[in-house]
């Protein structure tokens, strides 16, 4: 057998069917036609051909390949890249910008035959040197496919986690349709999909293509909110990001619809479309609610009464009479709701419902979306209170990649009776999963602010639920004497009714300084966060003060105030370790948030006594600080609430963003001391009333705003929500007229 060692200078044809090439290859300063079935496009790659060379009676004479092989980076950047890729235990950035240094296009030669001389680098030692080798030997059968993935501008990063989710059959799978990754890998959406489905040669027009397509339109409108996208608006939003004919886009839409992929239906007398997961947790949703909604107690208010005089007797509370209302009607219907503002008593009215059950030896379960939100209703309440995920357990499946939750319809939860707060947070996904685990005969009770922002998930539950009056809703809307005397809470109610908040009285919990360039307004916010809060209340920047901000961008954006605030208080030290992944540089003692729920990240907490307890878990939202970097083993440790410590991979780093400013979306949930908020120019669809409520209503001690006022006025007066496609509300009154007139067809 021959062999040929060169670089793939042109693709003359490639089937992508099959894999069969023709191509250039230069090899010893000739240029020589090879052919042969590659598993991908090697145009402007180095490899080694095997195979022998035959003669064409039309074309001449070519090199016939049987296999071939790419060849190891050769340039000292492919190089470096490769060994800081991750995959090489014992190596980071520097280490193998140090070994490159050394023994340059040797490097791999020196790692595989002469090991040891790994020790001639400094800060590489016998046992370093060792890790790396073996390391190294692991790793062998892979490196065909790293450099496969970073030849077509896919990061080391990503390409680790390709690796790791497809194995040795990353190639074959890749070329096959590229656009699964964007199913499969977290971060890689279409576009970079599309980015190499294009460099392996697809075609504009393929069904692959097409339908990646529509399903990265209708995902994107639901990472916005939405359950559902108009068919028009489908159509047109994947033409412009297909660049494409019209025609094929309509012939893939319905062959997905006729395959189950997504649903097609009217709502409104609108043809519309879901991406099915949506539609399933959307229908679950409505004949679930209703079916609890039905549930015929054989209880009268006269029946609950004593059980409530003695619950208000006990706790030394008096209710008014809509409190009292809200607290039978939890007792009598199978699904209430109960929305109010801050200071409206929602708190006192759960404490209320809980010593009744109490009394009434029922079981009650306490929930919340997340686990700050949990934690409060824990302090308030005495009782526990746990996150939704933990209650529902959830879990993994034999392949650890399916998300499950052991308590479903098979397994439900055992108690009379589920309280969930902050419910504006839940969206429709989340609860079709607490709905199918909560068997009929089990009271429901959703506690929210429904004039907060609605939730980051696809679905708009909390308002679609009150809009539809098919559900038993009391409204909350006088301010209890307790908190009436916060000028937080009563700027909350006044900016809900559109009117502008009052600040900067004496002795009060509400500023507005006036600042108008951007410069100096962020210079000002960093100053109140690092000093002038801090020095004057005696407040803890990191544990207590918080930076809220309606934009991820431009100047008072939380990407710039992150830098900023970052380094103000935690700056670069030659005594602290540091790690830099995208946009973010992490510094031991940054303050970070988890930003997607990791339902399998390992967390421990250590006593003083040295024992140690363990579980699984870290939810978007949760806040920590870095507390250590291990540049060996490629770690970064994270402590969250509870002295909980996860360790990152550093490979898994996007899961974290600095903290120090964050998004209001990102605040849902979470009550901090002090939230400081810059008041700027931004987007309409952002500086909504809305969101500046949700801002608010976050500071428990004080709220310092920092701007200008026109653009405080501006979000005071625009009340104009983001319209969401949604439709449970259309659907429960849907279900709810369809069984009035067959209970009217019946008695007739």
């Amino acid at each position: 057998m021959e062999t040929l060692k060169g670089t793939i200078i042109e693709t003359i044809f490639r089937n992508s069917e099959n894999g069969y090439t023709v191509a250039l290859m230069e090899a010893d300063n000739d240029i020589i036609t090879v052919t042969g079935v590659f598993t991908a496009d090697v145009t402007s790659e180095t490899i080694e051909v095997y195979g022998k060379k035959v003669k064409h009676p039309k074309y001449g004479e070519q090199f016939q390949v049987d296999m071939y092989n790419t060849v190891l980076p050769s340039s000292l950047v492919q190089i470096e890249n490769y060994l800081s890729s991750g995959l090489i235990k014992g190596i980071g950035k520097y280490t193998a910008k140090k070994i490159v240094e050394v023994f340059k296009e040797d490097t791999f030669s020196i790692i595989q035959k002469n090991p040891e001389r790994l020790t001639e680098v400094e800060g590489i030692g016998e046992k370093k040197a060792d890790m790396i080798a073996k390391s190294f030997a692991e790793q062998s059968d892979i490196k065909e496919i790293m450099i496969f993935l970073q030849s077509h501008d896919i990061s080391t990063s990503y390409s680790v986690k390709i690796y790791k989710e497809y194995g040795k059959n990353t190639i074959n799978k890749i070329a096959e349709n590229p656009y699964r990754l964007t199913e499969d890998i977290y971060g890689i959406g279409f576009k970079l999909a599309d980015k190499i489905a294009a460099s392996l040669g697809v075609e504009k027009t393929s069904p692959y293509r097409i339908s990646s397509g529509v399903k990265y339109v209708l995902k994107d409108f639901a990472s916005r909110g939405n359950t559902y996208v108009p068919y028009e608006i489908l159509l047109n939003s994947t033409l412009a990001l297909l660049e494409t004919n019209g025609e094929g886009i309509e012939d893939e839409i319905r062959n997905m619809a006729f395959n189950g992929g997504i649903h097609i239906e009217k709502i409104y007398d609108e043809q519309v479309v879901y991406y099915v997961p949506y539609h399933t947790a959307e229908v679950n949703v409505c004949r679930d609610l209703i079916n609890l909604a039905r549930t015929d107690f054989g209880m009268s208010e006269e029946d609950i009464l004593p059980f409530l005089d003695a619950a208000q007797e006990e706790s030394s509370i008096v209710l008014t009479d809509m409190q009292k209302e809200a607290v039978l009607q939890s007792i009598l219907n199978g699904v209430t709701v109960i929305t109010g503002g801050p200071g409206t008593g929602k708190t006192t009215i759960i404490l209320s419902i809980l010593r009744i059950f109490e009394k009434m030896g029922k079981k009650v379960f306490l929930c919340a979306p997340t686990g700050r939100a949990a934690k409060r209703i824990t302090e308030s309440s005495g009782r526990e209170a746990r996150t939704i995920h933990r209650m529902l357990e959830y879990a993994y499946g034999e392949d650890d990649s399916n998300l499950s939750f052991n308590k479903n319809e098979e397994s439900p939860l055992e108690c009379d009776a589920v309280i969930v707060d902050e419910v504006s947070m839940v969206d429709i996904l989340l609860m079709n999963n607490l709905l199918r685990a909560i068997k009929r005969g089990t009271r429901l009770i959703l506690v929210g602010d429904v004039d907060q922002l609605p939730s980051v998930g696809a679905g708009n539950v909390l308002s679609d639920i009150i809009n539809s009056s098919t559900i038993k809703t009391i409204r909350l809307d006088t301010i209890f004497r307790q908190s009436a005397g916060s000028m937080i809470v009563q700027n909350a109610h006044l900016i809900n009714k559109g009117a502008m908040p009052l600040y900067n009285k004496k002795d009060c919990d509400f500023f507005f300084m006036r600042e108008g360039r951007s410069d100096d307004l962020t210079d000002l916010v960093v100053d109140l966060y690092e000093n002038r809060l801090p020095l004057k209340y005696g407040f803890n920047p990191l544990k207590d003060i918080q930076v809220l901000s309606p934009m991820k961008k431009g100047d008072a954006g939380v990407i710039e105030l992150n830098k900023k605030l970052q380094a103000a208080v935690n700056p670069p030290s030659k005594i602290k370790k540091e790690k830099l992944y995208g946009k973010y540089t992490f510094r031991v003692g940054d303050k970070v948030m988890q930003i997607k729920n990791n339902y399998q990240a390992e967390w421990k907490i250590t006593h003083k006594d040295g024992t140690t307890i363990t579980g699984e878990g870290i939810y978007n939202g949760d806040i920590g600080y870095v507390i250590f970097i291990d540049e060996t083993e490629q770690q970064l440790f994270v402590q969250f609430e509870e002295e909980k410590e996860v360790a990152y991979p550093f490979s898994q780093l996007d899961e974290l963003i600095l903290a120090y400013a964050t998004t209001v979306h990102k605040s849902q949930g979470s009550e901090f001391p002090v939230v400081i908020m810059p008041i700027v120019w931004g987007p309409p669809m952002l500086l909504t009333r809305n969101l500046f409520y949700t801002a608010i209503t976050r500071a428990k001690k004080l709220v310092v705003l920092v701007g200008i006022e026109k653009y405080m006025r501006d979000m005071v007066n625009n009340n104009k929500i983001d319209k969401r496609y949604s439709a449970l509300d259309y659907r429960l009154r849907s279900a709810v007229e369809t069984y009035a007139m067959l209970s009217e067809g019946f008695m007739e």
